[in-house]
């Protein structure tokens, strides 16, 4: 997979300075961060009404709109994919690839068990907030 998103990074890259009268691309670029974030939103939000509706072959294509939309706002802030898999790397490192990591700081040397464990109060504090 992230072969096919260095090739549609590159794609994007090498579209920014196309006319935007004929590409969608160069549009968005032309356009602005606030516009290519508001469609990375909309994107997003269609992905999660087409789960939560059941309708796996809408999330796949939605999914895909939102990985677009999302390497477009990459390529405005500069930000490369390799960028994007050296912090998965490491954050596979610190707590295995299907954790998230908490938003307050967390030591480097902090073993993984610890971070675990901070996680899971970090979780618990967010079930009380919620109605």
């Amino acid at each position: 997979m992230s072969d096919s998103i260095g090739r549609l990074y590159r794609a994007v890259s090498a579209a920014r300075d196309l006319d935007p009268a004929a590409s969608r691309t160069a549009r968005l670029f032309q356009r602005g961060p606030a516009k290519m974030a508001k469609k990375l939103a909309e994107e997003a939000i269609e992905v999660v009404i087409d789960a939560l509706s059941g309708k796996p072959d809408a999330v796949v294509r939605e999914s895909a709109d939102l990985l677009y939309n999302l390497t477009v706002l990459w390529a405005q802030a500069g930000v490369k994919p390799e960028d994007v898999w050296r912090e998965m790397e490491r954050r596979e490192r610190l707590l295995g690839i299907a954790e998230k990591l908490p938003k307050g700081p967390v030591p480097k040397s902090a073993p993984v068990p610890a971070v675990r464990r901070r996680i899971v109060a970090l979780e618990s504090r967010l079930r009380k907030r919620q109605p």
